[in-house]
């Protein structure tokens, strides 16, 4: 191209230097470049030139030889390929030719170039090559290689955005985006087909484009990235996840989608579209460990001896069994008294001179640490001492070295040594029943209800035997009955208990601690099920309180029995959380705390959390109480994934030092929750700084905490901690009550327990097991009137979330049956490519063996195929028929 003649006389000086320039940089260039690139671009600058040719023919030759140019450039995805390099400076000029071609075959040749092309040089947001695309020939996308696919699928959900607020009609993208997904699902890069289904709002298309290779890769991108979305999308995720196991038969994890959405009748479904009776009895190890009731009739199990052992299974009824065989494989069946926790020789004089005191306090801790180290093994050496000398022996001598209210919790530790173990649990409390002293029959009603808790049982003892005690005059033992009723039938929605207990709630004659527990079982009763008449019929007892009343600190538990009939149920409480406006101001804030953190609990809705963050930055008055709840909702809703549990735990660190000192005094409860039977060295330090802090109820919380973030797991640098502690606090009575109590849970169970309601891989949560913490929590908010009160037996609230933390593989005639298993920290593999490994830094055990919190096993044997692909609880292994010995 000449230069134009008239061009040089003005300026020729700077135009000069230009030109100057830009010969040089060109100079350069050309030497930079091999021969082989100046023959390419030679090449491509001539294709350029014919592709403007008048004569079709050479204009199809050139199209062609460009694209097998462009298609054939195979380079490292880090630089941008030769052929694209060098086409950049002419995509104007082909643009603009492009414009004035005619309709034909050739253009829509040009158009896929052109669309190619786009990748480098569109600029931002201009969607060029998605409008080129759109314009050319239909042929196969991939063949463009997968950068250009990535490119496209980005552009077409701006452009799926800007269509659908015009309302334009979308076929041709949907046709786009139907030959995506089908490259994208054929080369393993299922996040991407799925992430772009969603931006288009059609993950149906999935159900078409999974196969046997790579489903479960595929539904276990959509069931974790369900955490991260709105609602409902969330939902309509799972939905498709769920159809997609069903499909391929992945039945087990089909049911753990129905029972993470809650949806029964997906559970339903599941059962009647497997066949094998084996992993239906898998199926019931899961639903028990989740705690729901759930009755199995003929149509999912039509053979009638086959459903009664299903329904055994469902009902728990195997559990103290499985529990106790763990025992002996670990040799912990040697019952353990307190001394042996407290370990007072530990410690230099000072302390333990004072410990020889017999008072009735430490003798009521003794009973707790007594009762929470020795649960469910069935012996101790305070309660259940063989009765050789005389049937009254020793354990009638311990319940007496209790005063009035202390024997309640005394009784009713029986029941927790004796945990699941319905037969000799009814057997051993029975005693009590004939007590004169109302406190012990107080207590044996409460062991009958800590006995049964998550076991049915076809003939309902709890009921029989606790339902004619909820109406007597005395205010004791109807506590001791109602919140026995609550734990045992927790979850179970049962109709008969509701006629039973609502009545009380509207009953004048009875006292306020009466109906707060009340309030309480029935809340636990209805957990998540927002039954309508049991919340009428707590929000009328509200409206119902005198001022003096709500100024009681056991009216607390009203609003919270209420918020339980939301747990975790998101939307369905904001008709309750309107009326709860209307209340006394007294309570009207607190109630719409609990409420907003119940219906929450364990979504990880940030939204949320930022709400009750704002609550919670607000100083106020001295008289308000509602800003404990709001500190423990943040633990409440945060506590569902990994990443929202450390972003928490960084804000309550900011609330401890702005806060108030009624925000003070809850953030170390909402640690505790969040890392509970999970003990963070982070944590754990925060917790032991506050065990020290001036204010007394602070330190009391975070004593308290520590012992849940350590709940059955013996860890010594908490137990160390707690001995300290302990000598620390040995005048101070009611500290010392809260470090042995600590002392208690840190050995839960000789650490065969766990309190956390997560299980199955983290992804369900119990909704029992929290509603069980989220009331001993509620009820520590106010230490001094409740726990160190009258009322410290609601600390037996934490057996709703007892389970042990076990694996424990059976055979097919659900015999214990022990085989390697590899136990190591579970490692995320969400969309990672390839087949990585789930876990990392493994040991191999043989089964049973114990799983500590964010750990994961695997089957060290061909020998055998586990039915559930969560190693977890109660595991049924069949044997691989490819399975040769060596």
């Amino acid at each position: 191209m000449a230069p134009e003649p008239n061009r040089a006389g003005n300026g020729a000086s700077t135009s000069g230097t230009a030109k100057d320039e830009a010969a040089a940089k060109k100079k350069i260039e050309s030497e930079d470049l091999s021969d082989e690139d100046l023959a390419l671009k030679q090449q491509l600058e001539l294709y350029v030139e014919r592709v403007q040719d008048t004569d079709p023919g050479l204009q199809k030759v050139a199209l062609e030889s460009m694209r097998q140019e462009i298609r054939t450039s195979t380079s490292s995805m880090t630089s941008v390929p030769k052929p694209l390099k060098f086409l950049r400076p002419h995509y104007g000029t082909l643009k603009a030719y492009y414009e004035t071609m005619v309709e034909s075959e050739l253009k829509k040749y040009l158009a896929d170039i052109l669309s190619v092309l786009a990748l480098t040089m569109s600029a931002e947001g201009e969607r060029e090559s998605l409008k080129y695309r759109l314009l050319g020939s239909e042929g196969d996308i991939g063949s463009w290689g997968h950068e250009y696919v990535r490119n496209l699928a980005g552009e077409i959900a701006q452009e799926y955005a800007k269509r659908q607020s015009e309302e334009a009609p979308i076929d041709d993208l949907m046709e786009l985006v139907k030959q995506i997904v089908a490259f994208h699902m054929k080369h393993n890069a299922e996040p991407e087909a799925v992430d772009l289904l969603m931006e288009v709002e059609d993950l149906d298309m999935l159900t078409e484009h999974v196969d046997k290779t790579n489903f479960k890769r595929t539904c276990l991108y959509l069931t974790s990235s369900a955490r991260y979305l709105p609602g409902p999308d969330d939902m309509l995720v799972l939905d498709i996840a769920f159809s997609i196991y069903l499909k391929f038969e992945e039945f087990p994890n089909a049911l753990q989608i129905a029972l993470f959405m809650d949806n029964l009748l997906h559970v339903r479904t599941v059962f009647t579209s497997c066949h094998d009776v084996l992993r239906k009895k898998q199926f019931c190890y899961i639903l028990a460990r989740h705690g729901i009731t759930f009755e199995l009739d003929e149509e999912m199990v039509n053979d009638d001896e086959e459903r009664e052992v299903l329904q055994d299974i469902i009902n728990n009824s195997k559990l103290s069994e499985g529990y106790l065989t763990l025992a002996r494989d670990i040799e912990v069946m040697e019952p353990k008294s307190p001394e042996d926790i407290y370990k007072a020789h530990l410690l230099d004089g000072r302390a333990s001179a004072g410990a020889s005191v017999d008072s009735a306090r430490q003798n009521l801790a003794a009973t707790f640490v007594n009762a929470f180290v020795n649960a469910g093994f069935g012996q101790d050496k305070l309660m259940t001492v063989a009765s050789d000398s005389s049937s009254s022996g020793s354990s009638g001598n311990w319940l007496f070295k209790n005063k009035e209210h202390g024997k309640t919790s005394a009784a009713a530790s029986l029941g927790m040594i004796l945990l699941w173990d319905v037969d000799s649990g009814l057997a051993q409390l029975d005693k009590y029943f004939h007590s004169n002293d109302n406190h012990v029959i107080a207590g044996a009603l409460l062991g009958v209800g800590i006995v049964n808790c998550s076991i049915k049982n076809d003939c309902d003892p709890a009921m029989a035997l606790l339902g004619d005690f909820i109406d007597k005059e005395d205010s004791s033992t109807r506590i001791g009955a109602i919140m026995g009723l609550g734990i045992a039938y927790a979850g179970s929605q049962n109709e008969q208990l509701r006629y039973k207990l609502a009545p009380i709630l509207s009953d004048p004659k009875a006292s306020l601690d009466v109906i707060a527990f009340t309030a309480i079982a029935l809340g636990l009763i209805y957990v998540g099920s927002c039954n309508e008449e049991v919340a009428q019929a707590i929000i009328f007892t509200l409206m119902d309180r005198s001022e003096s009343e709500l100024g009681e600190p056991l009216t607390r538990l009203l609003p919270l029995g209420l918020g339980l009939l939301y747990l975790g149920k998101q939307e369905s409480v904001e008709a309750t959380a309107e009326v709860s406006k209307t209340f006394n101001e007294k309570i009207r804030k607190y109630c719409d705390m609990t409420l907003l953190s119940c219906a929450y609990a364990g979504t990880g809705n940030v939204l949320k959390v930022q709400n009750l963050l704002g609550h919670c930055s607000q100083h106020l008055d001295k008289g308000e109480m509602h800003q404990g709840p709001a500190v423990l909702g943040i633990a409440m809703v945060a506590m569902a994934e990994e990443l929202g549990v450390e972003m928490a735990i960084r804000s309550l660190e900011h609330l401890l030092q702005y806060g108030e000192q009624n925000i003070r005094r809850a953030v170390p409860l909402a640690l505790g929750l969040l890392c509970i039977s999970n003990p963070k060295v982070n944590v754990m330090d925060t917790l032991s700084r506050l065990s020290h802090d001036t204010d007394s109820e602070v330190a009391m919380a975070a004593v308290i905490s520590l012992g849940l973030i350590g709940a059955g797991t013996n860890n010594a640098r908490i137990a160390g901690m707690l001995r300290n502690l302990s000598s620390y606090y040995y005048k101070d009575t009611s500290l010392l009550f809260c470090v042995r109590i600590a002392q208690g849970l840190v050995h839960l169970g000789k650490g065969l327990l766990t309190l956390n309601p997560y299980h199955s891989d983290r992804v369900l949560l119990s909704p029992t097991a929290l509603a069980g913490l989220i009331t001993m929590l509620h009820a520590c908010l106010d230490m001094k009137a409740i726990v160190l009160g009258k009322y410290h037996y609601v600390l037996y609230f934490l057996v709703l979330a007892m389970q042990p933390r076990m694996l424990l593989t059976v055979d097919e005639d659900l015999k214990p049956l022990s085989v390697p298993v590899r136990v190591g920290q579970a490692v995320d593999v969400v969309g990672q490519a390839g087949r990585p490994k789930t876990i990392t830094g493994f040991q191999t055990h043989s089964t049973p063996v114990l799983l500590a919190a964010g750990d994961r096993a695997e089957l060290a044997t061909e020998k055998y195929l586990p039915i559930s692909p969560i190693l977890e609880g109660f595991v049924i292994l069949k044997d691989n028929p490819d399975y040769r010995e060596e």
